[in-house]
């Protein structure tokens, strides 16, 4: 799974769980990274850069077990002189 976002949007992932018990933490990253991107089921970034592309992943944990999202390709698209992106 991808998508494309244009540059300077704001981009909000969501992370969902079909079952769980207890307490659920959420955490994001990219994947290669070891940078925290966020907590939370929810991920928004805003001004979305080139430097933002990449594979973003939420991990879900209640304490026993940790399940982790396939990775998403996030790529931004470029426009063209005179094109509103």
């Amino acid at each position: 799974p991808g998508g494309q976002v244009a540059l300077g949007d704001q981009l909000v992932l969501s992370c969902a769980v079909a079952v769980g018990t207890g307490p659920l933490s959420f955490t994001w990253h990219l994947v290669g990274s070891q940078a925290l991107l966020g907590t939370g089921p929810h991920l928004e970034l805003s001004h979305i850069g080139d430097n933002d592309s990449g594979h973003y992943q939420c991990r879900v944990s209640n304490g026993d077990s940790v399940a982790e999202s396939v990775p998403l390709n996030v790529t931004w698209l470029r426009g063209t002189l005179g094109e509103r992106v």
